[in-house]
């Protein structure tokens, strides 16, 4: 049970914060970067939600919101040998099947891509690929996190499969791919011929 009182507590004033485990280390720790981009992300989640996504996709996307905070909670209590007064709250791999279940769903009805895609097209598609971006980059610094400490391998599992779930969202939302922006190599490079570039 989460029991939140009083919101400011002085504690963090000198750059410093506490862990899950209790362990006081600087609010720069690669640690915290990980799961405060990982709070970004949840907040582009919630604006898709309140900027009109609706059905069973608002749900879903609601789902993955709290399994962000599971993700959060399994990156603020670093992994251990020392036994835990509490057990922590650790992703699981039944969550990341059930974004791969998702993901298949999505992708279906979609056709196969020529090239790589703008992201644009509706407003809902572009927000899913800020979404993405995001994910990608928390990824990435769950990976710098665990190149030096111990992090369930869950965690990366889930933030990869959670990327690719938004960018067939993203295609889903662009009326399954057919609205689709695609990236035309070099279009806008200056013609070879020098009397073409006068």
């Amino acid at each position: 049970m989460v029991y939140l009182n009083k919101i400011y507590t002085r504690q963090g004033d000198s750059g410093q914060t506490s862990l899950g485990s209790g362990e006081r280390v600087p609010k720069t720790h690669p640690r915290i970067i990980a799961y405060g981009g990982t709070d970004e992300l949840n907040a582009i989640l919630g604006l898709l939600i309140s900027g009109g996504l609706a059905g069973r996709w608002s749900e879903r996307v609601q789902h993955i919101q709290n399994d962000l905070f599971d993700l959060s909670a399994d990156l603020c209590i670093p992994e251990s040998d020392e036994p835990a007064e509490h057990t922590p709250l650790r992703v699981s791999e039944a969550q990341v099947l059930k974004l791969e279940e998702w993901i298949d769903e999505a992708n279906e009805p979609l056709e196969p891509l020529t090239s790589f895609i703008l992201p644009g097209g509706s407003p809902m598609s572009a927000w899913m690929h800020l979404a993405r971006t995001v994910c990608r980059r928390v990824e990435i610094d769950v990976l710098r996190l665990a190149e030096n400490e111990p992090v369930n391998p869950q965690v990366t599992s889930y933030l990869n499969r959670l990327s690719d779930l938004l960018f067939v969202l993203g295609r889903h939302f662009n009326e399954d791919g057919k609205a689709d922006i695609l990236w035309e190599p070099g279009k806008n490079h200056p013609a070879d011929s020098p009397s073409e570039n006068k």
